[in-house]
């Protein structure tokens, strides 16, 4: 049946079992062997597929880089693989400052032309050199300095592509006046339907107030659990300030409701000219999340967290090594804290109050200060968490499961303590890392997902830590999205009118459900479509060359965890993979050939 999509397209379409094998996996645990990969050539392609497979029933799965650590780009449909053709920059706006972009631009190589013009498109994940726009847009991404920069939706000017059925659409901010005609055009108006249901769920004041009570706080900025209609709910059309924009709810909806190939995004001044990062050390993760509150008095861009864990991943590796150089001692946890300002008198001054503040309250026993090319050290070795994390010789990995968690900054301390005990009682230790400042700490388990202990641990953890979560009111998801990982647990924190809601939002979005399904709503149990089977064995392979220190050569092949380092390009600081910089094929990949492999 795919075949006949050859028909009425100017694109590639691969059906083998080799490209299947590669688009079958992301930076998550799952896996699933898709129909086929569509390569289109542009938007008319695009259109014309989605028409196809909405005729024909084939779900379609809209990928960009595949660095999605919550199987978000999985599935058993028809890949929609933009990253080769649609990376183009289409417009700057320097008076406006905005940027429309195509889906497969990379974050990085966006800031890198927009330097020209003295602007910054600022959500940053640790994937940004090569993540892209779509991805980003799709999970609503953040990053570091989200503390200042917030997410991609508070960026969203405007979204174009396609909804379920080909026909092309455009959501941005409206007025009251163009919302209501678009309301009362009930036989001319083709988006007719999907406003009349956001406006019937919405316009309902008791509905808006249930939407407050069972959502996160509103103190906590990450919050990706779910379909964004508490950020709808506060639009002018319902007593709020802000001009409705259903961009906003396509934001972090993860494909599931309109398939995007043009992005209008909101730009800030580039950051102020000069930095220094705070490195500060401390005895326990504890002792440093007290100190992250202090540190937040002090108005710093970023505050991101490395524990010991990631510390000690870096002894033996030569090129993490030479990042390193600035620890002091045997440090439990550091928290890296970035300062800006207009002049080097007032970088100093901020830090020497930063630094009292720490000290005069006995937080913290090394406070070194790093600036310029120093600063990139610190960086690197934060950037560098996830893969060096996957390198831990042996089957026990620590697994992205939980890791997304976000609770109010000041619940963080109290949380991570709970958070412990409940893994202590399971025997588990883990991994902590990232985002201090905004209430979001990467947290990761150590699993063996080979076993069905690993797998059943897998699942007991997650239904753990989404009570904890709950208890907290924090978000089940920070930033990297529900996906096939936590879209079972959104009835649990939000209940079962919420989820009607969802639905009746789907399908006025996507009728027969073709684009992405199986993320956010209707999603399998999380433990299953695992990338390892339970008690699979681990062969040795006898090879020419050693692989000791991973435990032979399939051990080395699973150390990639597919978050695509290797699809950085020389415009965005790539030398890990020559070939994929070539020919920008995931084929040519490292994590190409790693798939294929394993």
């Amino acid at each position: 049946m795919l075949e006949e999509l050859k028909n009425i397209t100017k694109g590639e379409l691969r059906v083998d079992s080799a490209s299947k094998i590669l688009y079958a996996t992301d930076a998550s645990a799952y896996r699933e062997i898709p129909l086929g990969v569509f390569f289109p050539a542009d938007e008319s392609d695009v259109q014309a597929a989605i028409a196809f497979c909405n005729e024909k029933n084939i779900p379609i799965i809209p990928r960009a880089a595949g660095t999605s650590l919550a199987g978000q780009v999985v599935g058993s449909g028809l890949i929609m693989d933009i990253s080769r053709t649609f990376n183009a920059i289409l417009n700057i706006n320097e008076d406006e400052k905005t940027v429309t972009v195509q889906p497969g631009v990379i974050r990085d190589e966006l800031n890198g032309k927009l330097k020209e013009y003295g602007l910054f498109f600022g959500p940053e994940t640790s994937t940004s050199n090569r993540c892209m726009i779509g991805g980003m847009l799709g999970n609503n991404s953040c990053g570091s300095r989200s503390l200042i920069y917030g997410s991609v939706r508070d960026h969203l000017k405007s979204v174009k592509g396609f909804l379920a059925d080909g026909t092309a659409a455009e959501f941005g901010e409206i007025d009251l006046e163009e919302y209501h005609f678009i309301l009362e055009k009930e036989n001319e108006h083709h988006l007719h339907h999907i406003y009349s249901t956001i406006h019937h769920i919405l316009d309902n004041p008791n509905n808006r107030e249930h939407i407050a009570d069972v959502y996160p706080k509103p103190e906590i900025p990450r919050r990706n659990t779910g379909y964004a209609i508490d950020v709808l709910a506060q639009s002018e059309a319902f007593g709020g300030k802000e001009k409705i924009n259903l961009a906003q709810l396509i934001a972090g909806s993860e494909g599931t409701l309109f398939f995007a190939t043009e992005i209008t995004l909101g730009l800030v001044d580039a950051p102020q000219p000069y930095s220094g990062v705070l490195c500060s050390h401390f005895n326990t993760v504890h002792e440093s999340l007290v100190g992250n509150i202090e540190a937040l008095k002090y108005s710093p861009t970023a505050c991101e967290l490395i524990d010991h864990f990631i510390l000690d991943c870096t002894k033996g590796h030569l090129e993490f090594q030479k990042f390193s150089d600035f620890i002091i001692g045997k440090p439990g946890a550091l928290l890296i804290i970035e300062l800006t300002a207009n002049s080097e008198e007032e970088l100093h001054a901020k830090k020497e109050k930063l630094k009292f503040g720490l000290e005069s309250k006995g937080l913290g026993y090394a406070h070194p200060f790093l600036q310029n090319e120093d600063i990139d050290k610190v960086w690197n070795l934060r950037k560098a968490g996830l893969g060096l994390l996957s390198n831990i010789p042996g089957d026990a990995k620590p697994v992205a499961v939980v890791e997304d968690t976000a609770v109010d900054v000041n619940d963080l301390p109290n949380f991570i303590h709970e958070f412990s005990i409940l893994l202590k009682q399971r025997s588990l230790s883990c991994v902590h890392y990232a985002h201090a400042a905004t209430g979001e700490l990467h947290l990761r388990p150590i699993l063996n997902l080979k076993t069905a202990k690993g797998q059943k641990l897998f699942k007991d953890v997650a239904t753990d830590i989404a009570h904890l979560v709950k208890k907290y009111r924090g978000s089940l998801s920070g930033e990297h999205g529900d996906g096939r990982l936590r879209g079972e647990f959104i009835p649990f924190m939000y209940g079962q009118k919420v989820m009607g809601w969802y639905h009746e939002i789907k399908r006025a979005f996507d009728p027969k459900h073709i684009l992405n399904p199986g993320k956010i709503l209707n999603t399998p149990s999380m433990n299953t479509s695992l990338r390892y089977e339970k008690g699979q064995k681990t062969p040795q392979i006898k090879t020419q060359f050693r692989f000791d220190e991973q435990d032979g050569f399939l051990r080395s092949i699973e150390a990639c965890n597919g978050s695509g380092d290797c699809r950085k390009t020389e415009l965005s600081g790539g030398t890990m993979c020559p070939s994929y910089m070539v020919t920008k094929d995931e084929l040519d990949s490292t994590r190409g050939r790693a798939n294929i492999l394993r």
